[in-house]
């Protein structure tokens, strides 16, 4: 008799974990196969780091191969699904079309940058969901400190060294934190320059979705560098020469970067199922209604959250790798092995790495800041990775004796890194014959 075959759609951090349980839970009793365009397993809440040129970008890319065993891995993107016919589409890196049947499906795709009807954003901002993305914020701002140090116009080098983040969530705050310390390791010798970051958003407060004593930590630590931090401040138009903000002010620069949060990713449009907040529906047991061989989980679902009636779940990585898991074992539990559970998880807090030796975090909802957060923020990094824990520690052991290198590598090109790109990890062009690249 044949092993039923379980596919996985994307390797985040449900996808990841749902694959990995999987393998755990069926001891070789089923054929495991993972689809997702890149070979490795992003770490995204240190992607910041990696445009600060404190981690390399392999040091968040954790081998799929490696940390996987027991699963198959697919390089290719899904586009197309048969629910009736119990098959999924994908295209190949070469371009070449393939289809995979499955016995249990799992949606995992994840999600993508926020995209908002401001002119100009989408042609002159810059997102941060991918390595590509990360490497070029990383050359692109050390492309302007050096070319404002030549520059023999004031205004220029005034431009070239004004960075303007939108977004004060997690993401934003981390670039801005991180950012305002790069710039400064990249100036130190050339006094005469002067960055200045921006912080924008339209919330009251930074870290609105975090305890307020938090949101003051983060706040003080990005006054004290610096940082001009606009609250209730919008962008209402993005140039070439800058962005104008909802103030009126016009704030001349050559770097935006786009943290205004994420939208599932719009695979799930192409499913043409229920829908709530762009957000595949599915029932607290995390299987689809309707398809009780389909389940969904991570961003790209809408969980219910049966510890406040009503809602979903946050799109958080805590939540994403809870769900993974829980959907591993539900599927286990379709062919008799254990009782399926609802998902229910309470918040065990939130940890953001301010930079230098600073952090936030509320463990089982305790306020920490300064020396003590950055320790625990650092240690559930290294516990929450599932693979690279002692590359990243030496790193961070590096950066902490060493000065940073400030280079620019040229790798990865402002085309290449579109904000409007649905898919940030980019498949690898191989040259082949029918490559066909993403929308």
């Amino acid at each position: 008799m044949a092993r039923p075959r379980i596919v996985v759609v994307g390797a985040g951090f449900a996808g990841f974990t749902a694959a990995r349980t999987l393998a755990k839970l069926s001891h070789g009793a089923a054929d495991i196969v993972l689809i997702n365009p890149t070979d490795y397993f992003l770490y995204l809440p240190l992607l910041p780091e990696v445009m600060a040129g404190i981690l390399e970008p392999r040091r968040v890319s954790v081998s799929l191969a490696d940390t996987l065993p027991g699963v198959r891995v697919i390089l290719g993107g899904a586009d197309t699904f048969d629910l009736d016919g119990r098959t999924v589409g994908y295209t190949d890196p070469d371009g070449v079309k393939h289809t995979l049947d499955y016995h249990r499906l799992v949606i995992a795709v994840g999600s993508v940058n926020k995209l908002l009807p401001v002119p100009g954003v989408t042609e002159y901002a810059h997102g941060f969901r991918g390595i590509p993305e990360a490497l070029f914020l990383r050359d692109h701002i050390t492309r302007q400190v050096e070319m404002a140090d030549t520059a023999d116009d004031q205004a220029e080098r005034t431009a070239r060294t004004t960075f303007v983040v939108v977004g004060a969530g997690y993401t934003g705050t981390e670039v801005a934190a991180q950012g305002v310390l790069h710039t400064k390791e990249l100036t130190r010798h050339r006094l005469h320059l002067r960055p200045r970051w921006l912080l924008v958003d339209t919330a009251d407060r930074v870290l609105p979705q975090l305890d307020i004593r938090l949101s003051r930590a983060a706040d003080r630590v990005l006054r004290e560098r610096g940082v001009e931090i606009l609250r209730k401040t919008s962008v209402k138009q993005a140039t070439r020469d800058g962005v104008r903000l909802s103030d009126g002010e016009f704030v001349p620069t050559r770097s935006l970067i786009w943290c205004v949060g994420v939208r599932p990713d719009p695979l799930v449009e192409v499913l043409g199922l229920q829908t709530e907040q762009g957000r595949l529906v599915v029932d607290e047991f995390l299987t689809v209604p309707g398809h009780p061989d389909v389940y969904a989980c991570g961003d790209a679902a809408a969980v219910p959250d049966l510890t406040r009636p009503g809602e979903i779940t946050g799109m958080t990585a805590q939540h994403a790798t809870r769900q993974g898991a829980m959907v591993a074992k539900n599927i286990a539990a379709s062919y008799g092995r254990g009782r399926r559970r609802p998902y229910q998880h309470h918040d065990l807090g939130f940890v953001v790495d301010l930079g230098g030796l600073d952090s936030a975090a509320n463990p089982v909802g305790i306020p920490l800041s300064g020396l003590v957060a950055k320790a625990v923020t650092r240690g559930y990094h290294l516990l929450s990775m599932p693979g690279n824990r002692v590359r990243v520690a030496a790193d961070w052991l590096l950066d902490a004796v060493l000065p940073r290198q400030g280079v620019q590598l040229g790798l990865v090109s402002a085309q290449a890194v579109p904000l409007d790109s649905a898919s940030p990890q980019a498949l690898p062009n191989t040259g082949g014959p029918e490559q066909i690249a993403r929308p």
